[in-house]
């Protein structure tokens, strides 16, 4: 069976350079490039023609998302896994609009990073479980975003029942809705939630 062609683009060197020995401990996958700026990369990607793309989208030249998009422009284009830092919503659904098929957040085990590559290579969509509970706030109703904005900033359920003119057990209800669908199981993990995703500004406050 053929390996799995694989292209790196990584601008911090140690961290290239430890992806390419992780991926190549084992027979499945070969590293057929890596490049630490995006531009040069671009050219590469196209020239070696890889199966799988792993890529930030923090890096010089050309970002993360414009090569995607570029490579998705033309025929042909390799498979995306996003390999970041950064883990809200609008970054993932960024990524996945502009053609990955794959979000790992950095921090990742080892055992992800494979499985990822694995799954997109065979045509499936990976998210790391922070990327799916980042992706998933898309998923959130106008209300349950309303609920969530409120609990984050301090108020009670009584207190938002109030000011969106609904009873306190609905807020409950929207509350239990919000958790599950997020996958945070108090509302301490939800006010970081929502502070790291933009829906409450500290400055505000």
């Amino acid at each position: 069976m053929s390996r799995i062609r694989v292209y790196l683009v990584e601008d911090h060197t140690i961290v290239r350079q430890g992806l390419v020995a992780l991926l190549e401990t084992t027979d499945e996958f070969e590293v057929v490039g890596e490049s630490g700026d995006g531009r040069a990369a671009l050219d590469e990607i196209q020239a070696c023609k890889p199966d799988i793309l792993l890529c930030d989208l923090a890096v010089p030249g050309l970002s993360g998302l414009e090569i995607i998009r570029r490579l998705h422009e033309g025929p042909d284009p390799p498979r995306v896994i996003v390999l970041s830092m950064y883990h809200d919503h609008v970054w993932v659904q960024r990524a996945l609009e502009a053609g990955a098929s794959g979000y790992l957040v950095k921090g990742s085990g080892v055992r992800d990073l494979l499985e990822a590559v694995r799954a997109v290579a065979a045509g499936k969509q990976f998210l790391s479980p922070s990327a799916q509970r980042a992706a998933s706030t898309e998923d959130l109703t106008p209300r349950e975003r309303e609920v969530l904005t409120l609990l984050a900033e301090g108020h009670t359920s009584k207190e938002i029942g109030g000011v969106l003119d609904i009873s306190a057990r609905t807020v409950e209800h929207h509350r239990a809705r919000v958790m599950e669908k997020l996958g945070i199981n108090d509302v301490a993990g939800l006010t970081r939630y929502a502070i790291r995703t933009g829906l409450v500004d500290l400055n505000l406050k």
